[in-house]
C-alpha cells in the first residue's frame, strides 16, 4: 500500500521517535513493504518513518535504484531497525541532497564519509559495521529524520534564509510532488 508522505512543517517530521521491539511489533513486515512500495512510488532513496507519519526508529534505502551508475548496490534494499551512528570519521564530504518532505529543494550538505553504525536488518539480523561512500550518506540523512532532523538543519543561515520563503510555502501546502503527500493545509 502506497502512504502519504509528510510534508516539512507536520510535527511527526521534528519528534525524536522511539525504537521498537520488532517482536512486538504487530504487523511489521507488512509496514517494512509499505515503506518499501512508498518508497519505490516517490522514487526516492531513502524513507523514514516520521516522513510516513509513524514516530519510530524504522527508515528504508533503496539504493538499487542507481544500480546502473553504481553496480555495487545491485539489489541494495533493506530496512535499519533502531539504528544508531556510534562514531564518524573526522573525513567529511559536501554532496547536494534533496528530501521527499522537502520536494523541490536540494542544497549541498557537508557530511562524514564513514560512520560506524549498528542497526537491526528486516530479517531482524543485527549488524555492527563501519560504512563509507553514498550509503554512509544516505543512513545519515534518514537517521537525522528519526532524531527529528532534516537536511536544512546542517546548512549555514545565509542558505536557510535563501530557502526560507519556500518553506514557509510548503507549510501552507504550497508545493509541487510528484507522490501522494500530506501536509498542512
Amino acid at each position: 500500500m502506497i502512504l502519504p508522505m509528510y510534508i516539512f512543517g507536520q510535527p511527526v517530521l521534528r519528534k525524536q521517535t522511539e525504537e521498537i521491539d520488532p517482536n512486538n511489533y504487530p504487523n511489521l513486515q507488512e509496514l517494512i513493504q509499505n515503506m518499501i512500495e512508498t518508497l519505490k512510488r516517490s522514487e526516492g532513496v531513502g524513507l523514514a518513518a516520521p516522513q510516513i507519519g509513524l514516530a519510530i526508529r524504522m527508515c528504508i534505502i533503496d539504493l538499487d535504484c542507481i544500480s546502473e551508475d553504481h553496480p555495487e548496490y545491485a539489489g541494495y534494499i533493506h530496512a535499519f531497525i533502531n539504528p544508531e551512528i556510534i562514531e564518524v570519521s573526522e573525513e567529511t564530504c559536501s554532496i547536494e541532497e534533496g528530501c521527499l518532505s522537502i520536494p523541490g529543494i536540494h542544497e549541498s550538505v557537508k557530511r562524514p564519509e564513514k560512520i560506524h553504525a549498528k542497526w537491526m536488518d528486516e530479517n531482524l539480523v543485527e549488524h555492527d559495521e563501519w560504512v563509507d561512500g553514498f550509503l554512509a550518506r544516505v543512513m545519515q540523512h534518514e537517521f537525522d529524520h528519526l532524531d527529528g532532523k532534516m537536511f536544512i538543519d546542517h546548512l549555514s543561515p545565509f542558505r536557510k534564509q535563501l530557502i526560507k520563503s519556500k518553506l514557509i510555502a510548503m507549510t501552507k501546502g504550497k508545493f509541487s510532488a510528484s507522490y501522494k503527500c500530506k501536509a498542512n493545509r
